[in-house]
């Protein structure tokens, strides 16, 4: 019973390791595409996983999910990115928003495009 049950979780460990590598991958692209590096701030989306939101060098932004905040921690580890605890002050200051992000940011009051 021991033995099935060891084998469970190393299963269970290598799928988060590959999960955890994928995501590492995808955060090195970004970071490749917006000025060489990136930042991040982990976020818990409840049952969903956590939410890791990325700055590049050059400001553009954009998010991945991970379905534990273990496999989070552990691809932005594997990146090499800095995590911040938060996401305002310094950190926040350094995402740079173009005309889409505002007009869907105002579309509901100015007419911009909607959500649907």
């Amino acid at each position: 019973m021991a033995d099935t049950k060891q084998a469970a979780d190393s299963a269970h460990d290598a799928r988060a390791e590959r999960r955890a590598n994928r995501l590492a991958k995808q955060i090195k692209n970004f970071a490749g595409s917006h000025g060489g590096s990136a930042e991040g701030q982990l976020a818990y989306l409840g049952q969903m996983g956590t939410r890791i939101v990325l700055v590049g060098a050059d400001g553009a932004w954009g998010d991945l999910v991970a379905p534990t905040h273990a496999i989070a921690q552990r691809a932005a580890e594997l990146a090499g990115i800095t995590l911040h605890e938060s996401f305002d002050g310094d950190f926040a200051a350094k995402v740079r928003t173009g005309p889409y992000e505002w007009s869907r940011m105002a579309g509901i009051q100015l007419g911009g495009p909607s959500n649907t």
